[in-house]
């Protein structure tokens, strides 16, 4: 028998909160982690059942709506993750952009959905060996999850988190505690990256042009229309020829001639995309 009671009309209004607030879809398949991570919520406000934390959470969106959203947002990432994505961010889109770009030595990426920061500190090492120093190379890495970006924007990891990072990056470009069981960012690297908290759904206050958008492992939780919704957003943002990386599970519908299949979940925005 469960902690809780949580009803079906329950598990309906927390998935409509969270399609109305994010654009994610909390399927049936979600019930028993949406079980798990509210019941902690209600726990720490010492209510009673799921229909007690629901009417709370109406009465107190202020103080209670960004946990309630933070709890059920999936975060699982690590360093390089996708490794061909960097494969070819080296021997391909970087090369083309020391081109491109040369008059303006600008170079613009969005780490959309960083989670706790592993991605953009992943492109950050990538891009600081390969550009010259006198380009400006920045990063805007953004998450709706306010816990996680406080995370990213701390830069603390455990050993765990950075095993199977090369010796020499870590070295480079982080702190290892006293007692070698964390590792902090050195600020160097801090340095290329804003950490930002924003809604995909809602307005946007960057103005592009990005040369590159990963939104990996985010748009697997949209339904169809918001997916096609945000890739047409996203094509809108991004500079001629510019990238879009999905993740691995994630694909885009041929009918988005904004963009260029070229495998491996990396797409590039048409000569001729029409983003109006």
């Amino acid at each position: 028998m469960k902690e809780f009671l949580f009803t079906e009309r329950d598990f309906k209004e927390i998935a409509a909160l969270v399609y109305n607030a994010c654009g994610i879809v909390l399927g049936e398949h979600k019930r028993e982690m949406v079980y798990s991570r509210i019941a902690r919520r209600i726990r720490e406000r010492k209510l009673t059942d799921f229909s007690t934390y629901l009417a709370y959470l109406n009465s107190h969106k202020d103080q209670e709506f960004d946990a309630f959203i933070n709890a059920l947002t999936t975060n699982l990432t690590s360093f390089f993750r996708e490794s061909h994505h960097f494969d070819y961010l080296k021997k391909q889109l970087v090369p083309a952009l020391l081109v491109q770009n040369k008059n303006s030595r600008r170079v613009r990426i969005w780490s959309a959905g960083c989670s706790t920061g592993e991605e953009p500190y992943s492109l950050a090492m990538a891009l600081h060996e390969l550009f010259p120093s006198n380009w400006d190379v920045k990063i805007l890495a953004t998450d709706l999850d306010s816990n996680v970006l406080k995370k990213a924007h701390t830069g603390v990891y455990s050993a765990a988190n950075v095993n199977g990072l090369d010796d020499a990056l870590l070295k480079r470009w982080f702190l290892k505690s006293k007692d070698g069981e964390s590792y902090k960012v050195k600020p160097k690297l801090q340095q290329l990256i804003s950490f930002k908290r924003l809604n995909l759904l809602q307005n946007w206050p960057m103005k592009g042009p990005f040369d590159l958008i990963l939104c990996r492992n985010v748009v697997i939780y949209f339904d169809k229309d918001t997916k096609d919704l945000l890739f047409k957003r996203y094509a809108k943002i991004l500079a001629p020829h510019g990238h879009l990386f999905l993740g691995h599970s994630e694909t885009m519908g041929k009918e988005h001639t904004e963009f260029k299949n070229l495998g491996k979940t990396m797409y590039q925005k048409a000569a001729d995309a029409r983003t109006v």
